[in-house]
Protein backbone atom coordinates (compact mmCIF):
# COMPACT_ATOMS: atom_id res chain seq x y z
CA UNK A 1 0.00 0.00 0.00
CA UNK A 2 1.54 3.31 -1.10
CA UNK A 3 1.14 6.51 0.90
CA UNK A 4 0.08 9.02 -1.75
CA UNK A 5 -0.29 12.73 -1.02
CA UNK A 6 -3.56 14.50 -1.80
CA UNK A 7 -1.88 16.24 -4.72
CA UNK A 8 -0.68 12.94 -6.22
CA UNK A 9 -4.19 11.55 -5.95
CA UNK A 10 -5.65 14.70 -7.52
CA UNK A 11 -3.30 14.60 -10.52
CA UNK A 12 -3.91 10.86 -10.91
CA UNK A 13 -7.69 11.05 -10.74
CA UNK A 14 -7.92 14.32 -12.70
CA UNK A 15 -4.79 14.49 -14.87
CA UNK A 16 -4.10 17.73 -16.72
CA UNK A 17 -3.04 18.14 -20.35
CA UNK A 18 -3.63 14.58 -21.53
CA UNK A 19 -3.05 13.97 -25.23
CA UNK A 20 -0.64 15.23 -27.89
CA UNK A 21 0.20 18.77 -28.95
CA UNK A 22 -0.75 19.32 -32.57
CA UNK A 23 2.29 20.12 -34.72
CA UNK A 24 4.52 19.77 -31.69
CA UNK A 25 7.86 21.57 -31.59
CA UNK A 26 9.46 18.73 -29.69
CA UNK A 27 8.62 15.17 -28.63
CA UNK A 28 10.12 13.09 -25.85
CA UNK A 29 9.49 9.33 -25.76
CA UNK A 30 10.93 7.47 -22.77
CA UNK A 31 10.40 4.07 -21.18
CA UNK A 32 8.57 1.24 -22.92
CA UNK A 33 5.37 -0.72 -22.54
CA UNK A 34 7.44 -3.86 -22.09
CA UNK A 35 9.08 -2.32 -19.02
CA UNK A 36 5.78 -1.31 -17.47
CA UNK A 37 6.21 2.48 -17.73
CA UNK A 38 6.17 4.67 -20.83
CA UNK A 39 5.74 8.40 -21.34
CA UNK A 40 5.31 10.52 -24.46
CA UNK A 41 5.65 14.26 -23.86
CA UNK A 42 4.95 16.82 -26.58
CA UNK A 43 5.66 20.55 -26.28
CA UNK A 44 4.98 23.69 -28.29
CA UNK A 45 7.69 26.37 -28.23
CA UNK A 46 7.11 29.91 -29.51
CA UNK A 47 9.56 32.18 -31.31
CA UNK A 48 10.86 33.52 -27.99
CA UNK A 49 11.76 30.06 -26.72
CA UNK A 50 8.81 29.84 -24.32
CA UNK A 51 6.92 26.58 -23.82
CA UNK A 52 3.34 27.56 -24.51
CA UNK A 53 1.77 24.12 -24.48
CA UNK A 54 2.63 20.69 -23.07
CA UNK A 55 0.68 17.43 -23.21
CA UNK A 56 1.40 13.83 -22.27
CA UNK A 57 0.40 10.23 -22.80
CA UNK A 58 1.48 7.84 -20.06
CA UNK A 59 1.28 4.11 -19.54
CA UNK A 60 2.00 3.35 -15.91
CA UNK A 61 0.93 3.57 -12.29
CA UNK A 62 -0.70 6.40 -10.35
CA UNK A 63 2.69 8.00 -9.65
CA UNK A 64 3.64 7.92 -13.33
CA UNK A 65 0.38 9.59 -14.38
CA UNK A 66 0.53 12.15 -11.57
CA UNK A 67 4.19 12.99 -12.31
CA UNK A 68 3.46 13.46 -16.01
CA UNK A 69 0.45 15.66 -15.29
CA UNK A 70 2.42 17.75 -12.81
CA UNK A 71 5.29 18.17 -15.26
CA UNK A 72 3.05 19.61 -17.98
CA UNK A 73 1.64 22.13 -15.51
CA UNK A 74 5.12 23.10 -14.32
CA UNK A 75 6.68 23.78 -17.74
CA UNK A 76 3.93 25.81 -19.37
CA UNK A 77 5.08 29.41 -19.55
CA UNK A 78 8.71 28.54 -18.86
CA UNK A 79 11.59 29.35 -21.17
CA UNK A 80 13.57 26.36 -22.45
CA UNK A 81 16.47 27.42 -20.22
CA UNK A 82 14.22 27.37 -17.16
CA UNK A 83 12.67 24.03 -18.11
CA UNK A 84 16.09 22.47 -18.53
CA UNK A 85 16.79 23.10 -14.85
CA UNK A 86 13.80 21.05 -13.64
CA UNK A 87 14.91 17.97 -11.70
CA UNK A 88 13.01 14.84 -10.77
CA UNK A 89 13.08 16.11 -7.17
CA UNK A 90 11.28 19.27 -8.32
CA UNK A 91 8.51 17.15 -9.83
CA UNK A 92 8.20 15.07 -6.66
CA UNK A 93 8.16 18.22 -4.49
CA UNK A 94 5.45 19.76 -6.70
CA UNK A 95 3.31 16.73 -5.82
CA UNK A 96 4.08 16.95 -2.11
CA UNK A 97 6.42 13.96 -2.33
CA UNK A 98 6.37 10.45 -3.79
CA UNK A 99 6.93 7.05 -2.13
CA UNK A 100 10.63 6.19 -2.38
CA UNK A 101 9.77 3.13 -4.46
CA UNK A 102 8.07 5.40 -7.02
CA UNK A 103 10.75 8.06 -7.51
CA UNK A 104 11.59 6.55 -10.91
CA UNK A 105 8.29 8.02 -12.14
CA UNK A 106 9.54 11.57 -11.52
CA UNK A 107 12.85 10.62 -13.16
CA UNK A 108 10.93 9.42 -16.22
CA UNK A 109 9.19 12.81 -16.38
CA UNK A 110 12.46 14.71 -16.25
CA UNK A 111 13.96 12.46 -18.94
CA UNK A 112 10.94 12.99 -21.21
CA UNK A 113 11.30 16.76 -20.85
CA UNK A 114 15.00 16.60 -21.71
CA UNK A 115 14.22 14.42 -24.73
CA UNK A 116 11.51 16.81 -25.96
CA UNK A 117 13.84 19.83 -25.66
CA UNK A 118 16.65 17.91 -27.38
CA UNK A 119 14.24 16.96 -30.18
CA UNK A 120 13.27 20.62 -30.61
CA UNK A 121 16.95 21.55 -30.89
CA UNK A 122 17.86 18.59 -33.11
CA UNK A 123 20.28 17.14 -30.56
CA UNK A 124 21.03 13.62 -29.30
CA UNK A 125 20.98 13.21 -25.52
CA UNK A 126 24.26 11.97 -24.01
CA UNK A 127 22.35 9.54 -21.77
CA UNK A 128 21.29 7.55 -24.84
CA UNK A 129 24.94 6.90 -25.70
CA UNK A 130 25.80 5.12 -22.46
CA UNK A 131 26.35 1.40 -21.93
CA UNK A 132 23.16 -0.51 -21.12
CA UNK A 133 23.61 -1.90 -17.60
CA UNK A 134 20.09 -3.16 -16.92
CA UNK A 135 18.80 -5.21 -19.85
CA UNK A 136 15.36 -5.61 -18.28
CA UNK A 137 14.62 -1.86 -18.29
CA UNK A 138 17.21 -0.53 -20.74
CA UNK A 139 18.99 1.66 -18.17
CA UNK A 140 22.48 2.89 -19.08
CA UNK A 141 25.50 3.43 -16.85
CA UNK A 142 25.26 7.19 -17.49
CA UNK A 143 21.69 7.26 -16.18
CA UNK A 144 22.75 5.35 -13.06
CA UNK A 145 25.71 7.65 -12.39
CA UNK A 146 23.57 10.72 -12.81
CA UNK A 147 20.91 9.43 -10.42
CA UNK A 148 23.53 8.59 -7.78
CA UNK A 149 25.11 12.04 -8.01
CA UNK A 150 21.95 14.14 -8.21
CA UNK A 151 19.93 12.31 -5.54
CA UNK A 152 22.81 11.27 -3.26
CA UNK A 153 21.93 7.58 -3.56
CA UNK A 154 23.77 5.18 -1.27
CA UNK A 155 22.43 1.69 -1.99
CA UNK A 156 21.44 -0.55 -4.88
CA UNK A 157 17.88 -0.47 -3.57
CA UNK A 158 17.83 3.33 -3.89
CA UNK A 159 19.22 3.08 -7.43
CA UNK A 160 16.34 0.73 -8.27
CA UNK A 161 13.81 3.13 -6.74
CA UNK A 162 15.09 6.00 -8.89
CA UNK A 163 15.92 4.23 -12.17
CA UNK A 164 14.26 0.76 -12.01
CA UNK A 165 17.68 -0.74 -12.80
CA UNK A 166 18.02 -4.00 -10.87
CA UNK A 167 14.27 -4.34 -10.41
CA UNK A 168 13.90 -7.21 -12.87
CA UNK A 169 16.09 -10.30 -12.98
CA UNK A 170 18.69 -8.78 -10.67
CA UNK A 171 21.68 -9.81 -12.80
CA UNK A 172 22.97 -6.25 -12.97
CA UNK A 173 23.20 -5.73 -9.20
CA UNK A 174 26.95 -6.30 -9.06
CA UNK A 175 27.49 -3.74 -11.83
CA UNK A 176 25.23 -1.26 -10.04
CA UNK A 177 27.15 -1.78 -6.82
CA UNK A 178 30.45 -1.20 -8.61
CA UNK A 179 29.19 2.02 -10.20
CA UNK A 180 27.85 3.17 -6.82
CA UNK A 181 31.22 2.58 -5.17
CA UNK A 182 33.05 4.33 -7.99
CA UNK A 183 30.82 7.40 -7.92
CA UNK A 184 30.73 7.72 -4.13
CA UNK A 185 34.41 7.07 -3.41
CA UNK A 186 36.00 7.82 -6.76
CA UNK A 187 37.55 4.34 -6.76
CA UNK A 188 37.01 1.89 -9.61
CA UNK A 189 36.57 -1.61 -8.22
CA UNK A 190 35.61 -4.93 -9.75
CA UNK A 191 32.04 -6.04 -9.01
CA UNK A 192 33.30 -9.28 -7.48
CA UNK A 193 34.88 -7.31 -4.65
CA UNK A 194 31.49 -6.43 -3.26
CA UNK A 195 29.54 -9.05 -1.30
CA UNK A 196 26.11 -9.47 -2.78
CA UNK A 197 23.35 -8.65 -0.29
CA UNK A 198 20.40 -10.93 0.20
CA UNK A 199 17.74 -10.23 -2.38
CA UNK A 200 14.56 -12.25 -2.48
CA UNK A 201 11.99 -12.65 -5.19
CA UNK A 202 8.42 -11.77 -4.28
CA UNK A 203 7.54 -15.46 -3.90
CA UNK A 204 10.56 -16.12 -1.69
CA UNK A 205 9.66 -13.15 0.49
CA UNK A 206 6.04 -14.28 0.90
CA UNK A 207 7.11 -17.83 1.73
CA UNK A 208 9.61 -16.60 4.32
CA UNK A 209 7.04 -14.30 5.91
CA UNK A 210 4.52 -17.15 6.11
CA UNK A 211 7.13 -19.40 7.72
CA UNK A 212 8.03 -16.82 10.38
CA UNK A 213 4.37 -16.08 11.14
CA UNK A 214 3.68 -19.78 11.56
CA UNK A 215 6.77 -20.62 13.58
CA UNK A 216 7.45 -17.48 15.63
CA UNK A 217 4.31 -15.34 15.79
CA UNK A 218 1.21 -17.54 15.70
CA UNK A 219 2.09 -19.74 18.73
CA UNK A 220 2.42 -16.69 20.99
CA UNK A 221 -0.87 -15.20 19.82
CA UNK A 222 -2.72 -18.48 20.24
CA UNK A 223 -1.68 -18.63 23.88
CA UNK A 224 -3.82 -15.54 24.43
CA UNK A 225 -6.73 -16.79 22.32
CA UNK A 226 -5.72 -14.94 19.19
CA UNK A 227 -4.36 -15.66 15.74
CA UNK A 228 -3.07 -13.90 12.63
CA UNK A 229 -3.62 -14.19 8.87
CA UNK A 230 -1.37 -12.92 6.11
CA UNK A 231 -3.48 -10.84 3.70
CA UNK A 232 -1.05 -9.30 1.23
CA UNK A 233 2.60 -8.50 0.53
CA UNK A 234 3.26 -5.47 -1.68
CA UNK A 235 6.96 -4.69 -1.85
CA UNK A 236 8.06 -4.07 1.74
CA UNK A 237 4.47 -3.56 2.94
CA UNK A 238 2.94 -6.57 4.70
CA UNK A 239 -0.79 -6.53 5.41
CA UNK A 240 -2.09 -8.87 8.10
CA UNK A 241 -5.36 -9.42 9.94
CA UNK A 242 -5.52 -10.27 13.63
CA UNK A 243 -8.04 -12.94 14.62
CA UNK A 244 -9.80 -14.10 17.77
CA UNK A 245 -9.07 -12.24 20.99
CA UNK A 246 -6.32 -10.22 19.31
CA UNK A 247 -8.77 -8.63 16.88
CA UNK A 248 -10.71 -6.79 19.58
CA UNK A 249 -7.75 -6.14 21.85
CA UNK A 250 -7.07 -2.48 22.66
CA UNK A 251 -3.37 -3.10 22.16
CA UNK A 252 -3.68 -4.58 18.68
CA UNK A 253 -1.48 -1.88 17.12
CA UNK A 254 1.19 -2.56 19.71
CA UNK A 255 1.00 -6.24 18.81
CA UNK A 256 1.31 -5.42 15.11
CA UNK A 257 4.30 -3.10 15.45
CA UNK A 258 6.25 -4.30 18.47
CA UNK A 259 5.70 -8.02 18.03
CA UNK A 260 4.74 -8.99 14.48
CA UNK A 261 6.73 -6.30 12.64
CA UNK A 262 9.72 -6.70 14.94
CA UNK A 263 9.85 -10.46 14.31
CA UNK A 264 9.55 -10.10 10.54
CA UNK A 265 12.23 -7.43 10.43
CA UNK A 266 14.53 -9.59 12.52
CA UNK A 267 14.03 -12.85 10.65
CA UNK A 268 13.00 -11.85 7.11
CA UNK A 269 13.94 -8.33 6.01
CA UNK A 270 14.72 -5.28 8.12
CA UNK A 271 12.82 -2.91 5.81
CA UNK A 272 9.43 -4.63 6.16
CA UNK A 273 6.46 -2.52 7.31
CA UNK A 274 3.49 -4.37 8.78
CA UNK A 275 -0.01 -2.91 8.59
CA UNK A 276 -3.36 -4.20 9.76
CA UNK A 277 -6.03 -4.81 7.12
CA UNK A 278 -9.07 -2.58 7.25
CA UNK A 279 -12.01 -4.26 8.89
Amino acid sequence: MWEYTDKVQEHFLNPRNVGEVENASGTGDVGSLACGDALKLTIKVDEKGIITEAKFKTFGCASAIASSSALTEMVKGMSLEEAEKITNEDIADFLGGLPKEKMHCSVMGREALEAAIADYRGLVLPMAEGEVICECFGVTDLEVRRAIQESNLRSVEEITNFTKAGGGCGKCEDKLRAILQEVVSGTVLSPVQFPKPRRMTALQKIKKIEEVLEREVRPGLRKDGGDIELIDVDGDFVTVSLRGACKSCAKSQTTIKEYVEAKLRELVLETLIVEEANS
